[in-house]
């Protein structure tokens, strides 16, 4: 196409609705057209990035090839869409007023007065569109985060007031809201509907098409009421069913016709069919299993699953590659113990000890992992993961009794994970750590040689204390080899044990690079490690 076509994702009503699963849906299908498609996150909050923000308070913080840390929503983009992800596919409040204020102080208004209108929204919209300049999409897609009538998001919404005044049918509007089934009364409600709508319709937007969460089928009778009170046409108000899976979406969407009603709203002629069949033979995997793994994540975010959402994702992904499914038994790190260790991790086919920062839960996971060492437990571990693995041996193999990373203790005798070099002067916090994807060589004749397939890698990282380069020699005469290195920097990025069916462990986080068209060989190879096990 000549020209680049925007379309605005906003919710009403509640949030969670699945604004991210459906613009993903709808990205998919665009793409099994045949379209250049990206998707974007406007985040309301003012946090520059959620790479600060505790996990109970956003859930995971996904990592892109260029270093952003960003929502956990464009983890969802890639996996559905298999698209790289960067910096400028995530947008916060913060940074938009960051931006505008920087310019301020440089002078370049030249003594205006800086308000909301138009200057932030100005730099708002400059964001939207830097994706599609160049020509290199057809689609944007943009996700507003937070619901109609938030303050924070109002400026957003005018943004895309703007912008559908200025490009006319370039631009278009999806609007997710729900319509909640009574009980009592047995009837679903479309007024909260009507209302959200309605409040979009005070900023000035008027939805071109209405997707409507719902546990109940909408009859043509809803469909058609939706319709005259939100001013669209009925086959304009489509359907988003609960399903068994998120990975359902694409095709729910697809025989509701979203991509259809897109194209011809926005006046783009349809090229040819969908072509999801690679993902319907996913799905059939996915949902005809033959055999079942269970593997234990040990970590200290159990209780909020969003904290670890592209590793869960990942599993389905490596369940379905092996036509498994991957039961994860979801284990705190703090209830582990010599005295409990033994019961909790007992009838597991694998463990994976999974990322974090900071002392608590640390030893947890460091007995957990003598527990997969010394039983023979297929074994992952996953940055602080990692780390832990290479403390444990450095205690119960190579007799270090004060083993530890400095991040813990830094008066360890032996500080076998220490802080880089480069990251000893940094006192900021936001955006400073060991960001994005780097080079990672692996050493021939190894199991991560075999698992990946080739020597040279990349993977993405987000870390500060790395490998303490001084105790190579040791751990590797002890059998825990150093199986992968960043030759740039010499960090330690992999490392196996020699003498066990499954032990490795990165220093990366390979669950950032997993998709449904290409499931992460790490995660594919462990989970068949796990049914070896469990069939021994």
């Amino acid at each position: 196409m000549a020209e680049t076509r925007y379309i605005f994702t906003t919710g009403g009503v509640a949030s969670s609705l699945g604004k991210g699963i459906i613009s993903s849906s709808l990205a998919k299908l665009l793409i099994a057209r045949g379209f250049k498609v990206t998707i974007q996150k406007l985040d309301p909050y003012i946090n520059i990035d959620p790479g600060t923000l505790n996990p109970y308070e956003h859930g995971e913080c996904f990592v892109t090839d260029d270093g952003a840390e960003t929502d956990l929503d464009l983890g969802h983009y890639e996996r559905f869409t298999n698209v790289p992800t960067s910096q400028a596919n995530n947008v916060t409040t913060g940074r938009i007023y960051q931006a505008v204020i920087d310019k301020e102080r440089r002078g370049d208004y030249l003594g205006e007065t800086v308000q909301v209108i138009p200057h932030i929204t100005d730099e708002i919209k400059n964001r939207i569109r830097l994706l599609g300049n160049g020509g290199k999409f057809d689609f944007v897609i943009t996700e507003i985060g937070g619901t109609v009538g938030d303050i924070e998001s109002l400026p957003y919404i005018e943004a895309v007031r703007q912008m559908k005044w200025e490009l006319g049918n370039r631009c278009l509007v999806i609007h997710l809201t729900l319509v909640p089934y009574l009980h009592s009364s047995g009837e679903l409600k479309t007024k909260p509907t009507q209302h959200s709508v309605k409040t979009l319709l005070e900023s000035g937007v008027q939805p071109d098409v209405i997707v409507c969460r719902t546990e109940k089928h909408l009859n043509q009778a809803l469909r058609n009421k939706i319709a005259l009170f939100c001013n669209v046409i009925p086959s304009a108000v489509i359907e988003s069913i609960d399903v068994e899976t998120i990975y359902d979406v694409p095709l729910l969407m697809r025989d509701e016709r979203l991509d259809q009603v897109v194209l011809e709203k926005m006046q783009v002629p349809i090229r040819k069919e969908p072509d999801l069949a690679k993902w319907e033979e996913f799905l059939f995997r996915l949902k005809h299993p033959e055999g079942e793994v269970k593997i234990g994540l040990v970590g200290k975010y159990v209780e909020l699953k969003d904290a670890y959402k592209s590793i869960l994702e990942s599993f389905i992904h490596a369940g379905a590659s092996n036509q498994v499914k991957v039961e994860v038994k979801m284990i705190h790190s703090e209830s582990i113990n010599p005295e409990t260790v033994g019961n909790l991790l007992k009838d597991l086919d694998g463990i994976l000890v999974a990322p974090g920062f900071g002392a608590r839960g640390i030893e947890g996971k460091i007995t957990a992992i003598q527990f997969a060492r010394e039983k023979m437990i297929p074994f992952m571990g996953i940055c602080l993961g990692m780390q832990c693995a290479v403390i444990e041996f450095g205690r119960n193999v190579l007799g270090y009794k004060d083993a530890h990373s400095t991040e813990m203790n830094p008066d360890t005798q032996f500080p076998v994970i220490d802080i880089m070099e480069e990251q000893k002067k940094i006192n900021k916090k936001g955006g400073t750590m060991r960001l994005g994807a780097y080079p990672c060589s692996i050493r021939p004749g190894t199991k991560a040689f075999k698992v990946y397939g080739q020597a040279e890698i990349k993977e993405r990282h987000r870390h500060r204390f790395e490998f303490n380069n001084q105790y190579l020699e040791s751990y590797e005469k002890a059998g825990m080899m150093l199986v992968g290195v960043n030759k740039e920097d010499n960090l330690v990025e992999m490392i196996e044990l020699k003498d066990h069916p499954w032990f490795i462990a990165v220093q990366f986080h390979p669950e950032y690079r997993s998709t449904v068209a290409n499931p992460h060989p790490l995660f594919v190879n462990f989970v068949a490690a796990a049914i070896i096990h469990k069939k021994s």
